[in-house]
């Protein structure tokens, strides 16, 4: 639960925010990313002890600090960055951030100490602040600090699923010691603060590609390159990662490139255009173009289907090659600026960590003067009505989203006369403002977001 009473400063402005099980991250428009606890009751400040905001140590600029009331912490980069260089997205999955510069460098947060159970850190070794020295986390001396080796459980113990019959007998069952380390094993490291883990850690493996975009799933991480290109690594076990049907590892440690073009022909070009990443379903948004006719867009899936998130009219509960959603895939529509057909590109996909899926297309660019607004494409899962259909029951085809009159329901944009923060209180007057569908856990929101 975000509190109702953070305050922002003008200056600071959230633009993105992205929230698990137990943290809520804020990424500033001046780059820098904040963490408070999910849950109300812990986001008091200790008794006696300073407002984050006003101590030193975290230095200005989140939120007012005399009267604020909510702890948080900001997370920082081990390394330095270069001049001029700051964060401009953030993604989070269930245990683990990633978080992209301006300078197209990819950087990974641990939140708890499940973050590399499935290798989705990219690494194993980082550090994070001592248990015993996190009650004087305001103070601005040296913090001791403690060595973490995050292994992938696949990797510490092999036979982890094999049933004792197959068990050797010199296999040791999987303990903390050889998930995280002897050092930290033996600090009593509690991962449910805030401050467990204070740092951003470069992916060694992506050291020099630029990349433009990062995505999360649950426990898998995925980069879109400047040349198209997506690297996925993390789990696998329902094809997420979306490999091939040749790749049958559970765990991939290493960042691996997705091939996108498997089913095309060899004249067919393929370049990915965004990726989208929710529990253990995956989405790319591909261009296609041959060179004879007008460039298409494609919205590729992999991952667990088992409630129809694929969106390609079947159930499966794994599917390792990427496959094409029907319904919006390939659209064109007639555009009045260029007097011909122009690819419909989907603005945004959001997935759900339970398996529905809202995709909104954007119907409202080639329409010229009077157009309408966006609409909302849904599929999966259903069984709390987070499709908004008023049945109860998983959808495995892409449906356009309707009105209770049977009218297509859409997303518009407009000036508002004036927007009020949460106290009530007028923020500013003549905003353009846009509604915007997410969807969450088990169901799905439709709110009003302030343009740039």
């Amino acid at each position: 639960m975000v509190p109702h009473h953070l305050r922002l400063e003008p200056c600071q402005n959230i633009t993105q925010l992205q929230l698990t099980r137990t943290r809520v991250f804020a990424l500033s428009a001046s780059g820098r990313i904040y963490v408070l606890s999910s849950r109300q009751a812990d986001q008091a400040l200790p008794t006696g002890a300073q407002t984050p905001a006003s101590t030193p140590w975290w230095g200005t600029g989140w939120l007012w600090g005399e009267e604020e009331e909510v702890d948080f912490a900001e997370i920082t980069p081990k390394e330095k960055l270069k001049r001029g260089e700051k964060f401009v997205q953030i993604s989070a999955g269930t245990d683990h951030m990633l978080a992209l510069t301006s300078e197209g460098r990819t950087f990974a947060h641990p939140i708890t100490l499940n973050a590399n159970s499935h290798g989705q850190l990219g690494f194993r070794k980082c550090d994070v602040p001592s248990p015993a020295d996190l009650i004087h986390f305001h103070l601005p001396h040296k913090h001791p600090r403690v060595p973490l080796e995050l292994t992938p459980r696949s990797i510490a113990d092999p036979y982890a699923k094999a049933s004792p019959a197959i068990r050797p007998a010199g296999s040791a069952p999987r303990n903390s010691e050889a998930l995280i380390g002897k050092d930290a094993a033996a600090a009593g490291l509690d991962d449910t603060n805030i401050r467990f883990s204070d740092k951003l850690f470069e992916v060694p493996a992506l050291r020099g590609v630029k990349v433009e975009r990062v995505a999360t799933g649950g426990r898998s991480s995925f980069v879109k390159t400047d040349g198209g290109k997506v690297l996925g690594w993390g789990a696998n076990e329902f094809g997420q990662i979306g490999l091939g049907a040749n790749v049958t590892l559970e765990t991939i440690t290493v960042p691996t490139e997705v091939i996108l073009w498997r089913t095309t022909p060899g004249t067919m070009q393929t370049k990915c255009i965004d990726v989208f990443a929710g529990g253990d379903l995956t989405m790319f948004e591909v261009e296609r173009a041959d060179g004879s006719g007008m460039p298409y867009i494609d919205v590729l899936s992999c991952g667990n289907g088992q409630w129809g998130g694929l969106g390609n009219a079947l159930y499966s509960n794994a599917q390792s090659t990427p496959v094409r959603a029907k319904n919006v895939s390939g659209l064109l529509e007639y555009s009045e600026a260029a007097q011909n057909l122009q690819a419909i590109v989907p603005e945004t996909i959001s997935i759900s960590p339970t398996g529905h899926v809202l995709l909104t297309l954007d119907t409202r660019k080639h329409a010229g003067p009077g157009g309408g607004g966006k609409d909302v494409v849904v599929w999966g899962a259903n069984f709390d009505y987070q499709l908004g259909n008023g049945k109860r029951g998983s959808v495995p085809t892409p449906t356009v989203l309707l009105t209770p009159s049977g009218e297509r329901f859409m997303l518009h944009r407009k000036r508002a006369k004036e927007v009020r923060d949460l106290q009530g209180q007028v923020w500013k007057k003549g905003v353009e403002v846009e509604q915007r569908a997410v969807a969450g856990w088990n169901n799905s929101v439709v709110y009003w977001r302030i343009c740039s």
